[in-house]
């Protein structure tokens, strides 16, 4: 709904432009014939404001009102009512400025190299689950980098330090024609502290 300041303007343009009566642009807009033809004394200080107003929030863009009234007032000494600038203010829709967004410059990272052949680089990492009875379970998952192949799935409640050298030892041999890898990568803090843990957690 629009205000009857501007709604006595746009009837005051369809009289002018559109050869509308103002009896009838005024029920159109729904504003008396007296708001009509009613001129603010102060129309020509309200535009100085509104000028002053959209001139220091083009200036100084960071600025609100609060900065705006206390510039006019203790710079400019201006001694207009606070009120009647945040008004203006408002109708100039100086309130509802978008603010820039600031952009975080953030490093590009770097892509995963993969690998030119199969066992060069394995990547491990641990998963949990719970099952219907409210027993925790832990995976350590191994992957071939190259081909995304699953090497082993060991699953124990929780997976022991055993557990998981017996399948580090039964990959590391070579089962089924494999190769030892020559790098391992992890994907979680778990699996570096567990593989850097007592001697080695008796890894080759």
């Amino acid at each position: 709904m629009k205000r009857p300041a501007q709604r006595r303007e746009l009837a005051a343009q369809a009289v002018a432009h559109h050869g509308v009566s103002i009896a009838l642009a005024c029920r159109i807009f729904g504003i008396s014939e007296t708001c009509f033809r009613y001129r603010p004394r102060l129309a020509a200080e309200n535009d100085r404001i509104a000028a002053l107003l959209v001139g220091l929030t083009q200036a100084h863009r960071r600025w609100g009102f609060g900065l705006c009234f206390l510039y006019l007032r203790t710079v400019q000494g201006q001694l207009w009512n606070h009120k009647r600038v945040y008004r203006i203010y408002r109708e100039q829709e100086l309130n509802l400025r978008i603010k820039p967004r600031r952009r975080l410059v953030r490093e590009k990272p770097e892509k995963l190299s993969v690998p030119a052949l199969p066992n060069r680089v394995w990547s491990m990492d641990f998963m949990a689950d719970r099952l219907m009875d409210g027993r925790a379970f832990r995976l350590l998952n191994i992957l071939d980098d190259f081909n995304r192949e699953g090497l082993a799935i060991e699953v124990d409640f929780p997976c022991r330090p055993v557990g998981l050298s017996a399948v580090w030892n039964r990959l590391w041999s070579g089962v089924a024609g494999q190769k030892p890898s020559e790098w391992i990568m992890a994907l979680n803090m778990s699996v570096i502290r567990w593989f850097h843990g007592p001697k080695n957690r008796g890894l080759p």
